[in-house]
């Protein structure tokens, strides 16, 4: 039914058989799905957790895996069997996993082979976890149930959701004591469908499209965009083993892709690689690159530039038409090589919290500082003291799962959500994101990570009497204007008494740091630390003024 689009998956079976749903690239080659084998695999899942495991609506399981193919069987046996999913960061630490899994208590833990070993003991900890699922092949002599090991040809009667139940809980917190679980329900997930779904003729060219997928499962920019919206369309998906650039072009050119879906560090990445190629170029054809480069900015006309790069475009297989970007700021110099060779870049934004897409950049006329025009379905205002963006609309969350005081601090009870972003529209009615007045800290590959966090793991030591975390931007290489996670430590008294030496207390403090951030998945373990002798400016209520550490820090340390 289009209706409901988690329960698209009977019709599209029937309208595209044969075709390749999913597929993943391992060792031995290509692991495929078509629509009919991914159908019969989810209902075969689906019956198993509503007769064998006597599963009961509204349960919920979640899934601990890298991106493979069959994740789409879990998701939509959690939607026919009334489940809701949690689908899991597979790099956090089980100290994180543990916190999140304490808060939404799941009765089913799909893992994939890879992480089952971690499934074992987040098991052992949590006792609502009654039952392990391994997704993929398992191996020859293993004593647990596979999607592939289960029952087959049994038939099992949908049950019935509305469009306020939840479908997926989302997590955009780990190690705090109430860690936020975003409550995303079939409304807003169907919402975003359609939307998506509204606009894509203004975006792609036609309806096959291959798409490769690089970002994690969990994550509901791919979700709702990357894989339900695509997979509507009748589009195949393809995940790589490898996210080098090198093997990401090498299954570009093999599955012939069309299109992908990332965040702008891959962009970054991409375009250093194509440019370190270039400069290994004879002279000749350097030059030539150059003045194609140079003139490209005045050619409007794509088939043209393509055709001017054609030998750069080869790369990526002949067929790449374009990048959708999101979960982070674009670069605009990353997105200009982009478009002067002839891929078009779409820049979004989003949220967790709107499920996630609030604005994507699509026509002819788009500006690679903005974010678009916002989708139609929302009504969307900037807050004339503080000039945050209110978004509302079909789209916002039902709100954080047995988190009604986080609820309260962002969503109004008329249901406009504060998204903590400072913006601005132009006179044709396009976003512009120019601030955040979250302390959230957004890494180079989209990832987000909340000071408070880190913080909460730090100040487990009796060494620190103070600490404060928060985002320093870069200002040269690679990684030039994105933010890396600073961590200034205040040491207790005694502590500076023991070590009077500056560079002993130093190198005991960043020890200290790096042994305690093993708790934390790596992304999250502070890039920079330093050592404060003064205590923490603090408000008359006794709150860290962050940002004046933050000041005060990068006026010494930058």
């Amino acid at each position: 039914m289009k209706e409901n689009v988690l329960s698209l998956l009977d019709q599209n079976t029937k309208l595209y058989g044969e075709r390749i749903a999913l597929g993943k690239r391992n060792k031995y080659g290509w692991k495929e799905l078509t629509y009919k084998g991914l159908g019969l695999l989810t209902k075969q899942f689906a019956s198993y957790l509503i007769t064998d495991l006597q599963m009961q609506k509204g349960e919920r399981l979640a899934i601990l895996s890298e991106s493979m193919p069959e994740m789409g069987a879990c998701l939509f046996a959690a939607v026919i069997s009334g489940m809701v999913t949690v689908p899991l960061d597979n790099k956090l630490t089980i100290y994180e996993l543990v916190s999140i899994l304490s808060s939404c208590q799941p009765s089913v833990l799909a893992v994939s082979q890879a992480n089952l070993e971690k499934g074992l003991e987040l098991q052992k900890k949590i006792e609502s976890i009654k039952h392990i699922i391994i997704m993929d092949e398992p191996r020859y002599d293993s004593e647990y149930p596979s999607l592939y090991t289960l029952p087959s040809g049994r038939e099992c009667k949908w049950r019935h959701r509305s469009l306020r139940d939840t479908a997926l809980i989302i997590y955009t917190s780990g190690t705090t004591g109430a860690p936020k679980g975003v409550q995303t329900t079939f409304g807003n997930m169907t919402t975003q469908v359609l939307e998506m779904s509204k606009i894509l003729p203004e975006i792609l060219p036609h309806e096959n499209v291959n798409l490769l997928s690089i970002l994690p499962m969990n994550h509901l920019f791919e979700l709702t965009v990357g894989f339900s919206t695509f997979l509507n369309r009748g589009s195949s998906i393809f995940y790589p083993q490898s996210l080098k650039p090198k093997d990401v072009l090498g299954d570009m050119r093999e599955k012939k892709i069309d299109f992908m879906i990332v965040v702008p560090a891959f962009l970054k990445l991409l375009k250093n690689t194509i440019e370190a190629d270039i400069r290994m170029l004879p002279t000749e054809e350097k030059l030539l690159f150059e003045r194609s480069y140079a003139a490209a900015e005045y050619i409007t006309d794509y088939s043209i530039k393509r055709q001017l790069f054609r030998s750069i475009l080869a790369k990526f297989g002949g067929n790449f038409y374009g990048f959708m970007t999101g979960g982070a700021p674009l670069d605009p110099t990353v997105g200009e090589f982009f478009e002067r060779i002839g891929i078009k870049v779409f820049q979004c934004y989003g949220l967790s919290e709107t499920s996630p897409i609030i604005s994507v950049d699509r026509g002819d006329d788009r500006k690679l500082m903005s974010v678009g025009p916002v989708l139609d379905s929302y009504d969307a205002k900037i807050d004339e003291e503080t000039g945050e963006l209110m978004v509302k609309g079909p789209s916002v969350m039902k709100g954080y799962y047995n988190n009604p005081e986080k609820t309260a601090e962002v969503l109004e009870a008329d249901g406009w959500l504060h998204t903590g972003d400072i913006g601005e529209f132009d006179s044709d009615g396009r976003l512009y994101i120019t601030g955040r007045i979250k302390n959230m800290i957004v890494l180079s590959g989209g990832k987000k990570v909340f000071p408070e966090e880190v913080e909460a793991v730090l100040e487990g030591d009796l060494n620190f009497a103070e600490v404060c975390v928060f985002g320093a931007t870069r200002t040269s290489g690679a990684k030039d204007g994105t933010e890396e996670i600073m961590t200034v430590v205040v040491p207790t008294e005694e502590v500076m008494k023991k070590y009077s030496n500056e560079d002993e207390l130093e190198s005991f403090i960043v020890h200290e740091v790096k042994n305690l951030s093993v708790q934390l998945a790596p992304y999250k373990r502070p890039v920079n630390i330093v050592v404060r002798k003064e205590p923490l400016p603090r408000t008359a209520t006794r709150k860290v003024k962050r940002n004046v550490v933050k000041e005060q820090t990068l006026a010494q340390h930058v």
